[in-house]
């Protein structure tokens, strides 16, 4: 453990400069500016300090990204390294480095053999902007132009750029900015909710089936691609139940509609195999990545393509009109390699399968099978969600659900716990390397927290 760091400036005086200079994510800003904004200033393993010197337990992994955790030396000395050799590079003018070309032989070594390209970016939601571009370019090469609309789903989530938010599914981003032509969507397996009198393997079926009638809607001559997460993250850590995906896939081969699969949050371990869509069973056709790549000590994303059409792409496409200034960036491409290795060769992502997730997952569900307040408790790996419930058996949830779920988060944040509340689900997931004891004191403490939100609700 080492020392706590000295507060250079005070909080106060830290919160009124931001609130002077920054607008922030998902959040009324003038309600934030009156409340002020913790001010983290320290990451080690699992644990962040703020500073006032409080200690916080990360079960969100920051936003699923830190995998392995804050404070690892090997992620900073291969970017110093980087820094000092080869600040900065790009990939235009028919150049390339070694650093991107190594990262991309580590990566399509842990990728199932059916991909072989990427497009490396700077985030998911460039990933996502590009992946619609290059779903189009791919039709129009193959002489179907028409073949331009994607399908999502409602309350996925893609991003926050234009094309991203328009691709995923939540309607008060759409209100903020719009939407872009030729964007679809369909309904989230989401079977705590939307059951009715089904099995989920049979809601599974109904909601896959509900992307054929769409493509029928729209004429299958007219769709480019389906795109959805293969759980969904932000719209809650939900999970489709095992019917879904196979039937999705079979849709999307029996109709020519490519396959794309939003990894961003699944893949670099989460669900306990490499990419989420492995544990799913489906085999997409594009992958988009970003997050655990680095394990967000830099910023950096990518799409991953198949054989399938990167060689359409490559042979066919003649110039390729895109390109962005940090695209396979040196330093980020150095960090990427140094984090993968570290996930394969300390047998990180083996031991959340086969360990520390079962751990996690039977620890929930012991404490919180039979909680007053939750209905469900889904996930796999180390992601999970509580679902709020007013009663189990009927799956009723509660009106003020939103309200439920903000203010145990909050009791959360109090006890020193930063989890996530979405809708009516309590979400969280540490990073890779969290141990038994992280994890003891992050079901212990979310405990606390939604017995709290319980009794003041009158629930407990």
């Amino acid at each position: 453990m080492t020392a706590q760091v000295k507060p250079v400036r005070s909080t106060g005086d830290y919160q009124a400069a931001d609130a002077a200079h920054h607008i922030h994510a998902f959040l009324d800003q003038k309600a934030l500016n009156a409340e002020g904004p913790r001010v983290i200033v320290r990451g080690e393993g699992l644990a962040l300090w703020d500073n006032d010197g409080k200690r916080y337990l990360d079960g969100m992994s920051g936003l699923w990204c830190t995998n392995l955790g804050y404070g690892r030396k090997d992620l900073a000395a291969a970017a110093s390294q980087q820094l000092e050799q080869l600040p900065y590079y790009n990939m235009f003018f028919h150049t390339t480095h070694p650093a991107v070309v190594e990262l991309s032989e580590l990566l399509f070594s842990l990728l199932p053999a059916h991909y072989s390209h990427a497009i490396y970016t700077n985030s998911g939601s460039e990933a996502n902007e590009v992946l619609i571009r290059t779903v189009r370019r791919y039709w129009q090469i193959l002489g179907k132009p028409q073949k331009k609309i994607m399908i999502g789903r409602w309350n996925g989530y893609h991003g926050s750029t234009l094309g991203a938010t328009a691709l995923g599914g939540m309607k008060f981003m759409h209100d903020m900015g719009g939407v872009i032509p030729d964007v679809a969507h369909i309904d989230e397996p989401y079977w705590f909710a939307h059951e009715g009198d089904l099995t989920p393997a049979e809601f599974g079926l109904r909601a896959a089936r509900q992307l054929e009638e769409k493509i029928l809607e729209l004429g299958a001559e007219n769709v480019a691609a389906f795109v959805a997460e293969p759980f969904q993250g932000a719209g809650g850590m939900i999970f489709p139940p095992e019917s879904y995906w196979p039937e999705i896939q079979r849709i999307c081969r029996q109709y020519d509609v490519l396959l794309c699969a939003d990894e961003v949050i699944g893949g670099f371990g989460r669900t306990g195999e490499w990419f989420a869509h492995q544990h799913f069973g489906f085999e997409p056709d594009t992958l988009s990545i970003a997050k655990g790549l680095t394990s967000g000590y830099i910023p950096m994303g990518g799409l991953i393509l198949s054989k399938r059409m990167a060689q359409v792409l490559v042979e066919q496409g003649g110039v390729f009109a895109h390109g962005l200034t940090y695209s396979g960036h040196p330093v980020a491409a150095a960090v990427a390699i140094a984090n993968l290795k570290a996930l394969r060769d300390e047998g990180i992502v083996s031991r959340v399968k086969h360990e520390t997730g079962p751990y996690l997952q039977r620890c929930l569900r012991e404490v919180f099978g039979n909680h007053p307040l939750i209905g469900e408790v889904q996930g796999t790996g180390l992601v999970a969600a509580l679902q709020f419930a007013e009663d189990k058996a009927s799956r009723k949830r509660f009106a003020n659900e939103n309200d439920m779920a903000w203010r145990c988060r909050t009791l959360g944040f109090e006890e020193g716990l930063i989890i996530r509340s979405t809708l009516g689900r309590m979400i969280m997931a540490p990073a890779l390397v969290a141990s038994h004891a992280d994890i003891d004191e992050l079901v212990d403490k979310t405990r606390t927290a939604v017995d709290r939100t319980a009794r003041e609700f009158g629930r407990l």
